[in-house]
């Protein structure tokens, strides 16, 4: 694997496009959270596919699909962040996590399993937390229920982070911003009970959230009590997140319902949810990765193949290695 083109700041996010030996390109990520330093906490976001096959209307790597990467593959993108910072692979991150979040949906891979198994015996890392965020297609049963055996005996007691992407409880909406078959809630659900123990992190319910017009039907994008019919507050929490900047959701008429520039504000939608009994998380991280293009769904080749740049993200310039 080579390094062709990068962008961002060392202080808050790198993007890299990295081609693999058989020519295909991937990216990956390493970002922090100001003011934490790395040593108390560092990101990798990594790729599980090239390109992605779903079409989600607000994520812009999308756009083709060109199969799977391996598992070395993959783990070749860990390693050349890894031991750009870490050459003895002695990572002191109290918490190190890495994220299969970049580009592609992990559980149409199964070489990501094959990753998380060998990653603790992989470095030396003991804050090492894998982050799995998905939107359950259908057909991946086999692939959860390897993981779960994978988490219960790799990563028990919290260090596991695990992530059904719904986005809406409007079920048509649902369908519409993700356009595959997928589990329905009582499915997430069963699984999510089986996959929850004592002393594991709640299993979060993420919503990058677009505003109510999204919603065909005109109802609010979240309905507390649509959740609370399904899953528990004991095992599950929702996080709610900016909708970032993408050409695919501009072309999609899609704006966020959360303004990340205005993180004390309150949203009804959140008052309603944390009555309802739910963990709530606002999750607005640092607003210059959306211009790095290092943010969820955003994606520097489509930025590269735009000829006309889209305003509040992908500012920085991409430089050639």
């Amino acid at each position: 694997m080579k390094i062709v083109a990068s962008a961002g700041r060392e202080d808050v996010a790198l993007v890299y496009i990295a081609e693999m030996d058989s020519g295909k390109l991937v990216e990956c990520v390493e970002s922090l959270q100001p003011p934490l330093p790395r040593e108390e906490k560092w990101v990798l976001l990594v790729s599980t596919m090239f390109g992605c096959p779903v079409g989600c209307m607000m994520c812009d790597a999308g756009g083709y699909y060109e199969g799977k990467p391996s598992a070395e593959e993959i783990f070749a993108q860990i390693d050349y962040l890894v031991y750009r910072r870490f050459p003895n692979g002695d990572i002191p991150s109290r918490q190190f996590k890495i994220q299969f979040a970049r580009m592609g949906e992990p559980s149409l891979n199964p070489a990501v399993l094959t990753v998380l198994d060998a990653l603790p015996q992989r470095y030396h890392a003991p804050g090492l937390m894998p982050s799995l965020s998905t939107i359950a297609p259908h057909g991946t049963a086999g692939f959860f229920e390897q993981l779960l055996e994978i988490k219960r005996e790799q990563y028990s007691a919290g260090r596991f982070q695990f992530q059904f992407s719904i986005h809406t409880t409007d079920q048509a909406t649902r369908d519409r911003l993700m356009p595959v078959k997928k589990w329905s809630f009582a499915q997430i659900a069963e699984y999510g009970e089986r996959f929850y123990q004592p002393g594991d992190r709640k299993i979060t319910l993420n919503f990058a959230l677009a505003d109510s017009s999204a919603v065909e039907n005109g109802s609010a994008p979240i309905d507390a009590q649509i959740l609370l019919s399904y899953f528990s507050p004991e095992k599950f929490l929702v996080k709610i997140t900016p909708l970032n900047p993408t050409y695919r959701a501009l072309e999609n008429c899609l704006s966020s319902h959360i303004d990340p520039n205005q993180s004390e504000r309150e949203y009804t939608v959140v008052v309603a949810l944390r009555e309802a009994g739910y963990q709530v998380i606002v999750s607005i991280g640092e607003v210059e990765e959306n211009y790095i293009g290092s943010n969820c769904g955003q994606f520097l080749r489509r930025h590269l193949s735009n000829p006309e740049p889209i305003q509040d993200g992908y500012t920085y310039q991409v430089q050639p290695y």
